[in-house]
């Protein structure tokens, strides 16, 4: 299979949501090295090695939290209304894994003389966990990008993302991906009611 992480929600704990969709992407340590280095958590060259299978379970534990924080902010009218323990849960679980410090940064010369960043250790995966755990925080604590959290429109899609479009009429995650689907969808039925 194929990964290509995709990161066009807004937000990188939005971006972490979209390895759900449109199946299970992080199924291996490779598909979560590639996208913890797509994501920038590290710099290019960071090794990954020490990213083993052990991994996967905690950054998908991370992931179903984020879940059960953003969905109720993006569809504040939806039913059945969010379970208010298990939010609580979610809400003290993301917390607790901001608390380390992640990986701290430094500007190292190259050969060249270009300044680029290095990180002053590799970073282990509580570091890693607590970058996203605090972007999420940022986002739920930040009442313009929480007012413009969006459900995707696209028919089963879960992601949801922060509309920075104009007046704020974005419908959809991707309008490569979903909005696309949704054109042809119209189209169909437009043909199909002309035919008929």
């Amino acid at each position: 299979m194929s990964y290509t992480p995709r990161f066009d929600c807004g937000h990188l704990c939005l971006d972490l949501l979209a390895t759900t969709h449109p199946e299970e992407q992080l199924t291996t340590p490779a598909h979560l090295r590639r996208w913890i280095t797509t994501a920038a958590l590290v710099p290019p060259d960071t090794p990954l090695d020490h990213v083993t299978p052990d991994w996967l379970p905690a950054f998908r534990e991370l992931r179903g939290h984020i879940a059960g924080l953003v969905h109720p902010a993006a569809s504040p009218t939806a039913r059945p209304a969010p379970d208010p323990d298990a939010y609580d849960v979610s809400l003290a679980r993301i917390n607790e894994l901001a608390r380390p410090a992640p990986p701290a940064p430094r500007a190292v010369r190259t050969d060249t003389g270009v300044l680029t960043r290095a990180l002053a250790h590799i970073p282990d995966r509580a570091a890693l966990l607590a970058v996203v755990a605090r972007d999420t925080v940022e986002l739920l604590t930040d009442p313009v990008a929480c007012a413009s959290l969006r459900q995707c429109a696209g028919d089963n899609c879960p992601l949801v993302y922060v509309d920075t479009s104009r007046g704020r009429r974005r419908r959809w995650c991707s309008s490569e991906i979903c909005g696309n689907r949704e054109r042809v969808a119209r189209h169909r039925r437009r043909a199909a009611v002309s035919r008929a």
